[in-house]
């Protein structure tokens, strides 16, 4: 009944969109084969379940003592303790959301001409964000992103494997043809061009288990099915990237076992991208004992960085610690530069709203994680500021892509909000400072 109940509702939102019947039924099919999504109906049926024995329960007890005893009794067992549950949860998120940081915004800052700087064309720095929440309408999205000065934009299609020992990904029916969801990054995309930003287009694969990171095959045969897999997925992300003249495609995001054991692969995968797309290409190798370990950097455009660098190990940092830091990463960012003589991009940065942000920084947290964590937007601040401080004005330096941005964030859900997104909180108006900062300046 709840499958049926789900499927009803995503009739009706998606019908508001343009878009076929057995298109919508696809796509919740689709949805709804990935384990975490049956976890989740599993989980709400089970609690639909209870509801409706709770209300039997009560039905019952109306019909032999009365319907002022029933909802006598319905108040004392069923509402006050989930008023209580609630009114807890609440207060505990607003007690560990206190942190009586007396940020004062810099209104300067903002970008309130309506139009991207263009400082890119003048320094080649990309001032960029991981966005998501596209909807039909982006005119309002866009305009906060040109606010905090944005003009480079990721776009993240995500492709999907179940976990590190399958040996082939999710591949499209017909390459030839867009989902619905590719439909929605196309129109982003010429969305954020007709109001003059630049996209990076950073397809990453998703896992319902494991990390993209870690994928474990057992022999050649494995690798190969997995590598033909990815590359249908790539060759078409490419051809996108090519039809919407995006300014830049990632050809893979953090997958060090494939490149340790297929490097020839990937350098073919190279050949074919640059054969159907005429931009620019990167790489994001993740922080930690994969970028300085790729050969194919002089193939590439920019040396890709996840740039989730442990910078403290103490919670609560200063400025002066946060900065002190990056000193040890500098120097194997400037070896791997020299050694390649290309620019280094930031491909992913950022940092949480917590006290421990800077220790490990690429660290998710979890939806409970408000009811046990501090929230500490002083640290995420400091952290911005002292990334810019150390990286901006480095020779090598391409720029930066902050994870992430979310189109969706209110400024009231951002008061005790302790995840990446910058949003609404200090960390916005750093970022917005330094994006649009004149070159030369």
């Amino acid at each position: 009944m709840l499958w049926v109940v789900t499927l009803v509702y995503f009739l009706i939102r998606f019908s508001r969109r343009n878009g076929s019947f057995s298109e919508y039924v696809s796509f919740f099919l689709d949805l709804a084969s990935r384990k975490f999504i049956l976890i989740g109906f599993h989980i709400l049926f089970i609690l639909f379940g209870l509801l409706y024995f709770v209300i039997v329960h009560f039905i019952k007890v109306g019909q032999k003592k009365g319907s002022a005893t029933a909802w006598r009794q319905f108040s004392l067992c069923f509402i006050m303790p989930l008023v209580f549950l609630i009114v807890g949860f609440k207060t505990v998120v607003y007690i560990n959301a206190y942190e009586g940081h007396n940020f004062q915004w810099d209104h300067t800052a903002i970008n309130k001409t309506g139009r991207a700087n263009h400082f890119y064309e003048t320094d080649g720095k990309q001032r960029g964000a991981s966005v998501f929440g596209w909807s039909e309408d982006n005119t309002e999205a866009i305009d906060q992103l040109i606010r905090a000065n944005v003009e480079w934009v990721a776009i993240i299609p995500f492709l999907h494997q179940e976990n590190e020992t399958v040996s082939q990904m999710e591949i499209p029916d017909a390459s030839e043809t867009y989902s619905r969801r590719d439909s929605s990054f196309i129109k982003a995309i010429n969305d954020l061009h007709k109001n003059g930003l630049h996209v990076h287009l950073k397809p990453h694969l998703w896992m319902s288990e494991g990390w993209r990171a870690n994928i474990k095959l057992k022999n050649k045969t494995e690798w190969d099915q997995w590598f033909e897999s990815y590359r249908s997925n790539m060759l078409r992300y490419a051809r996108i990237a090519q039809e919407t003249n995006t300014e830049l495609f990632c050809i893979g995001t953090e997958l060090r076992t494939s490149i340790k054991n297929q490097p020839e692969k990937w350098e073919q995968l190279i050949k074919e991208i640059r054969a159907i797309y005429d931009g620019e290409l990167t790489y994001a190798a993740n922080w930690h004992d994969e970028y300085e370990h790729i050969d194919f950097w002089d193939q590439l455009d920019y040396i890709g960085i996840q740039a989730y660098f442990p910078l403290t190990k103490e919670k609560l940092p200063n400025l002066e610690s946060i900065e002190k830091g990056w000193d040890k990463h500098l120097k194997v960012l400037e070896a791997v530069h020299k050694k390649y003589n290309k620019p280094i991009l930031f491909t992913e940065v950022g940092y949480k709203s917590t006290p421990d942000a800077t220790i490990k920084p690429w660290e998710w947290g979890s939806y409970f994680s408000t009811l046990t964590e501090k929230k500490s937007d002083m640290t995420q601040q400091l952290a911005y500021e002292a990334m810019f401080r150390k990286n901006w004005n480095q020779p090598w330096f391409a720029g930066l892509y902050i994870w992430q941005w979310q189109n969706r964030s209110t400024a009231e859900e951002a008061q005790t909000d302790i995840d990446f997104s910058p949003r609404y909180k200090p960390a916005e108006n750093v970022i917005a400072k330094w994006f649009g900062t004149p070159p030369n300046n």
